[in-house]
């Protein structure tokens, strides 16, 4: 309670001063774009093999990349905390699908007393109303892809007829339209897309419907020498798409509770049509096969972001907005692509930690920077702050990252970064771990079974070959067990959270999740 009351001290005391700088039209607007489960590896500028996105090309190519931008806990909700508030999950109390405690200090409550224009947009995922917005329109829960809802404090409208993709864009576009002139901005615009279960309009589905996506090369991994954490989870594309997954096509007499089992059914043989002949796939011929329904929709429900992320630079361009204007791209976690034969995320594993973060900003940042300096979703609320000209609360965790964006990192920045995911029981069955990601490995501790795994990032990028108790390891697991325990003690965590399932408070129809 202290130091929520010495937070909003502060943000009294720097509101004069941030209003006057508003005044004066040199701080920046702040558009931060954020889609759900989209993968670094499939987008174009981060090397991609699976598609194309020019618009978030654009991006990299105008302004920044950064290559090792990781999320603190890998799943939709901690994450969306983790970015508002600056902190890990055990502090601002979102470990899992657990509503958010909207009288908590954000990012959003800060600029908005520092003067800014707020607004969002889109996903929101976090159960209570959000606070800190002159203008908010959400969806309940995870939303849908067509005919979606979206709702506000007072009402709530379904978009008949009509793709979230697209509407969540243009009501981002009207918010920036309609915006007050003699203020800054501070848009957060959050797609529902790419998430599960990828549903693509039809215009972007007929796009890919023939395309071949490229296997990962770890499609096929055998799981050797991994614990058994990687074992028991359910997220694999070989045995745990459903049929509403892969899109097929439910006998007609089903309805009710009988088409919602029929739809939840993961199948184990699949009959098609090829070249003109019923083929019924099963073994291995089914898992190529439900790649490529998987991968396939996925990158369709991306392509329209892209374009969306295309619509959103020419109005910036078109309005003299774009100079000072600080866009940002991202997701709230990484995703596997089939990597370990693999979809969802959870596991500390590169794909799934890992985060796209492109930022335009022309007046501030060079063209074509790139930088390799750890950065995670903590980072993101004091680097809008630091932009604003607005001091971070000393309860936010992360640090600025506008002198990795302009080039300066600086000499003390973090070499190490700590995890910690905690939904067991919970979806596809991953264990409980946390653990420390270094420049050059990995070590995760799954606390709940007691086991661990240690990576080689150099040798072993791809996270193939656990080193743990092997032989000649026992000086570097000591080195990286003591700076696990470092990072977890200067995080703050002493267990708090660990063993309490929170309950869902996330999901639901708009009447449940109105209200603080």
């Amino acid at each position: 309670m202290r130091v929520r009351a010495a937070a909003a001290v502060l943000m009294l005391t720097m509101a004069p001063a941030a209003n006057a700088l508003a005044q004066r039209g040199d701080r920046p607007n702040i558009l931060f774009i954020m889609t759900d489960d989209h993968a670094a590896h499939a987008i174009g500028a981060y090397g991609s093999r699976v598609n194309t996105t020019p618009n978030l090309d654009r991006l990299a190519r105008e302004g920044a990349l950064l290559t090792s931008v990781f999320a603190t806990n890998s799943i939709c909700t901690p994450s969306r905390a983790a970015i508002l508030t600056g902190q890990y999950s055990h502090l601002n109390g979102v470990t899992v699908f657990n509503r958010f405690d909207s009288s908590r200090m954000t990012v959003a409550r800060l600029l908005q007393q520092a003067g800014y224009h707020t607004g969002m947009i889109g996903k929101w995922h976090l159960g209570s109303d959000p606070v800190g917005f002159d203008r908010w329109e959400i969806l309940p829960g995870q939303g849908a892809y067509n005919d979606p809802v979206l709702y506000t404090a007072t009402g709530e409208k379904t978009y008949t007829g009509r793709y979230a993709t697209d509407v969540i864009t243009e009501l981002a576009l009207e918010f920036v339209e309609t915006r007050p002139r003699n203020q800054p901005f501070f848009l957060m615009m959050h797609h529902k897309a790419p998430h599960r279960p990828w549903q693509p309009s039809a215009a972007y589905a007929a796009q890919f419907a023939a395309r071949r996506i490229p296997e990962p090369e770890t499609l096929w991994d055998s799981y050797a020498t991994r614990t058994d954490a990687l074992h028991e989870n359910q997220q694999r594309v070989a045995a745990d798409l459903t049929n509403r997954d892969l899109k097929l096509t439910p006998p007609a007499n089903l309805a009710g509770p009988e088409l919602t089992k029929w739809l939840a059914t993961k199948p184990e043989s699949v009959a098609i049509v090829r070249d003109g002949k019923p083929i019924t796939l099963t073994g291995e011929a089914l898992v190529r096969w439900k790649y490529q329904r998987y991968m396939q929709d996925y990158l369709a429900t991306l392509q329209s972001v892209d374009d969306s992320v295309g619509r959103v630079l020419a109005l910036l361009d078109k309005s003299g907005l774009a100079r000072n204007t600080i866009v940002i791209y991202t997701s709230d976690q990484g995703f596997f692509l089939g990597d370990h034969g693999l979809f969802d995320k959870r596991f500390m594993y590169e794909e799934s930690i890992r985060m796209p973060f492109l930022v335009r900003w022309p007046a501030g940042i060079k063209a074509g920077t790139r930088s390799d300096a750890l950065a995670l979703n903590v980072d993101f609320a004091p680097t809008f702050l630091a932009a604003a000209g607005v001091a971070a609360p000393p309860e936010m965790q992360g640090r600025s990252l506008l002198p990795v964006l302009r080039g300066r990192t600086p000499p003390d920045w973090r070499t190490s970064m700590y995890y910690r995911y905690y939904h067991d029981p919970g979806d596809h069955n991953t264990r409980a771990h946390y653990g420390v990601r270094t420049r050059t490995h990995k070590l995760i501790y799954f606390w709940k079974k007691d086991q661990w795994e240690l990576f080689d990032l150099v040798n072993d990028p791809h996270e193939l070959h656990n080193l743990y108790g092997e032989p000649g390891q026992d000086a570097l697991t000591a080195t990286l067990k003591a700076e696990l325990a470092r990072l977890k003690r200067d995080a703050r965590d002493d267990d708090q959270l660990a063993n309490e399932q929170l309950p869902n408070g996330v999901d639901g129809p708009v009447a449940k999740l109105r209200g603080k």
